[in-house]
């Protein structure tokens, strides 16, 4: 997969030598912007918790300071949909790939909103909880796997399964996920598990046996105080929306507002099969190279969604490599071209990542650590390797698909493993670079991230960059 380059010890320092006068320190982006913190007080936004995302204000001002005038948008990695629906509010006509199904049930759900009156959502749930109470017989929908296991109260789990069963025989769609997207926003507020960084963290009530010490997230509502008090949000955010729309722009017709078009899979499958200069604008935020694995923490999600244990372990493997477990796609990247007819794109990104410099120094950093005990797993120099593989990938099909002088915008961090700094935004700004990318600023937070707990007692504490890259294509 690599071509073997001499290496420097100082290719990293090369390469931020060489992008030091793009980087600007953005005092108006902090990192509330920069991720899902400013939406959670924001109507519609706030109505599920996405921690992997970044806010609508993000994208607003970015199409504000660098697009003329609506246009055609892209999110390669859409999670549930900030920017198609940031976009979609300004004009725009938004696409957007998503592997997550938790992105796109969400993003479904919001389409369906649009097209419901606020009272029937009201109305039809008080008639599901007059019907919960005669019902004794209903499918079991939740049918968990072992890392859910015991996740709800029993009582809590019974009316889950009914409201479900209930919810399948509405014959209107939107209704009928509308109200089933009550249900999926407010699970881990009505389990014993909290999402904590990628991995779920277990109340001492549930029936798991369990070590460490003791965790108690407080009060957990009952299923239905929790459903009624997010059908209430929703309500109150439909009603307010509707009328703020009304009231600064009286003349705009629903008509203008374009549906956002969601395609569900891998952005390393989906984006080869996208026209050239398609696109005037991206937004994105990659999966980060953290060792994160989504498919844990949204496991309760992924169950609602009727996902086994086997299509979760598919689902991981589909992802762009970003946890230990994530074997190599070097095969299956090579066919997907192949079957495309674009043998050649492939070989010329191949060499793009095989010739960086910086890049090998850091597979090179990250073998020597792992050979002398100093990283506290011995795949993350795989997963390293692979995901800039992959990104790399995914930066020359961004390229591709954007129109000249269209703008590429993209949300990431840097990482640190066994104290090496992984300089993520100079070694994708670097690929960018090869495939026709002008890189005009990285904008880098005032405060950056800081290293692990277990990293700051081996190393001292210090921060990584966590980044904006702003890209132009020629």
């Amino acid at each position: 997969m690599e071509k073997v380059v001499d290496i420097l010890p100082t290719e990293r320092n090369k390469i931020l030598s060489r992008f030091a006068d793009k980087f600007e320190v953005a005092h108006y982006l902090n990192r509330k912007i920069v991720s899902f913190q400013s939406n959670k007080s924001e109507p519609i936004y706030r109505w599920f918790k996405y921690k992997e995302g970044f806010s609508s204000a993000l994208v607003k001002y970015f199409l504000s300071e660098y697009a003329t005038k609506p246009g055609r948008i892209l999110d390669p990695f859409a999670g549930i949909g900030t920017t198609l629906f940031a976009a979609q509010e300004n004009g725009w006509k938004a696409d957007g790939i998503e592997l997550l199904p938790v992105g796109t049930f969400v993003i479904q759900s919001r389409e369906a909103m649009n097209n419901i009156d606020p009272v029937r959502v009201k109305h039809k749930l008080k008639d599901i909880w007059k019907e919960i109470e005669k019902k004794d017989i209903y499918e079991q929908f939740i049918k968990h796997i072992s890392i859910t296991k015991y996740a709800y109260p029993d009582d809590t789990e019974i009316y889950l399964n009914k409201y479900l069963s209930l919810c399948e025989s509405i014959r209107d769609q939107d209704l009928r996920t509308v109200l089933k997207f009550a249900a999926f926003a407010i699970l881990e507020g009505i389990s014993y598990t909290r999402k904590d960084g990628q991995y779920l963290r277990w109340d001492s009530r549930s029936k798991r046996e369990l070590s460490g010490r003791p965790f108690d997230k407080g009060v957990i509502l009952t299923f239905k105080e929790a459903v009624e008090k997010k059908v209430h949000e929703i309500i109150e955010d439909l009603t307010l929306g509707k009328e703020a729309t009304l009231f600064d722009n009286p003349n705009k017709n629903k008509s203008d507002v374009f549906p956002v078009n969601i395609i569900s899979g891998s952005s390393l499958e989906e984006l080869p099969k996208i026209d050239n200069n398609l696109y005037d604008f991206i937004v994105t935020s990659p999966p980060y190279c953290n060792r994160y694995d989504y498919t844990r923490t949204y496991a309760l999600e992924l169950i609602f969604l009727g996902y086994s244990s086997e299509q979760v372990r598919k689902l991981r493997q589909s992802m762009v490599t970003c946890t230990v477990e994530n074997k190599e796609k070097y095969e299956f990247l090579k066919n997907i071209y192949e079957t495309l007819g674009k043998q050649h794109s492939f070989d010329t990104i191949v060499e793009v990542y095989s010739n960086n410099p910086a890049m090998a120094e850091v597979n090179n950093v990250l073998n020597i650590l792992n050979k002398s005990g100093k990283l506290n797993n011995s795949n993350i120099p795989r997963m390293v390797k692979n995901y800039f593989f992959e990104m790399c990938f995914v930066v020359y099909e961004m390229a591709r698909v954007l129109k000249s002088g269209g703008y590429c915008v993209m949300v990431n961090d840097n990482v640190r493993y066994g104290g090496e700094e992984i300089p993520v935004d100079l070694i994708l700004s670097d690929f960018a670079e090869s495939f026709g990318f002008n890189v005009n600023k990285i904008f880098v937070l005032p405060k950056g991230k800081g290293n692990s707990s277990q990293q700051m007692g081996s190393y001292g504490r210090s921060e990584v960059r966590k980044c904006v890259y702003l890209w132009q294509k020629d």
